[in-house]
């Protein structure tokens, strides 16, 4: 499989200490990486919300001599083929749709090293109980993994309100016995989120991150960061390339549960004897 336009830049983007400025710069690149090789320095300055000097800055802490050379090596590596024009196949839904495929396509070239998945899901099999994070827009993905997780790991504890409690059951999780807390971090990134992974590496906590871009503010209070782009084509974001993502920790999670099949067996034999679901 091709590698997509966010996994090339992405790896452009590796080995190099960039500033926080230039993270938002990096970070814009690859929510739009199919439109970036077409950008001028002013309208990416536009994207990212800072100066066109930072932008030229920029590309040149990447090792090139400025940002007509950034361009220039973009088309280089881009599918070749003109930039097509929005609206000449598909409407604005349809486009959005479209978006969140080629989402899915870089997710997918993402796990074709299964290796961090791997190693997240047996961190977070380990950690007894395990809290999982998410606030604000990621709070469904937080719900949505712990609502599944519960059926295979003995003791999940879903973190997704905000407010002084959180560091308290930060806290509580931690006294329990928790090793690992997984984290769903969306945009627009709260600054309680940044602020609890920060406390919970602090308590020694091991934090495994689903985030929208390797450059996302929750980045440095990771310990495993695991990328998923979101949607930006609606008014608000869509993130079926984190849920997904979401779906396959998981996954990996249960392979490494030695119980995990006979905690699915008896929800189930439990479930039928309730009459819990209409067939």
């Amino acid at each position: 499989m091709s590698e997509s336009p966010a996994a090339r830049l992405q790896k452009l983007f590796e080995g190099h200490r960039l500033t926080p400025t230039q993270r938002r710069i990096a970070h814009s690149m690859v929510r739009r990486a199919a439109d970036v090789p077409f950008l001028s320095s002013v309208e990416l300055a536009e994207l990212a919300g800072v100066s066109q000097p930072s932008v030229t800055r920029f590309a040149v802490a990447l090792g090139f001599d400025g940002y007509p050379a950034l361009r220039r090596h973009l088309r280089e590596v881009a599918p070749a083929g003109p930039r097509p024009a929005p609206g000449d196949t598909y409407n604005s839904y349809q486009q959005a749709v479209q978006a969140e495929i080629d989402n899915l396509r870089h997710l997918s070239a993402l796990l074709a090293d299964p290796a961090p998945v791997e190693e997240a899901g047996r961190v977070l099999a380990a950690s007894r109980p395990l809290p999982v994070l998410g606030l604000r827009a990621a709070s469904s993905q937080a719900r949505g993994f712990a609502y599944f997780a519960a059926k295979v790991h003995p003791d999940v504890r879903l973190l997704d309100e905000g407010g002084t409690m959180l560091t308290d059951r930060i806290d509580a999780a931690r006294t329990a016995g928790a090793a690992a807390l997984l984290c769903f971090a969306l945009p627009r990134h709260p600054r309680e989120v940044v602020d609890a992974l920060a406390y919970a590496r602090g308590a020694g906590l091991t934090v495994v991150t689903v985030a929208d871009s390797a450059f996302a503010p929750v980045a440095r209070h990771s310990d495993l960061l695991i990328p998923a782009p979101v949607g930006t084509g609606l008014a608000f974001d869509t993130a079926c390339a984190p849920m997904l993502l979401g779906r396959v920790l998981l996954e990996s999670m249960a392979d490494a549960l030695p119980d995990a099949q006979s905690r699915l067996e008896a929800f189930d034999a439990a479930a039928t004897a309730r009459g819990l679901f209409v067939e």
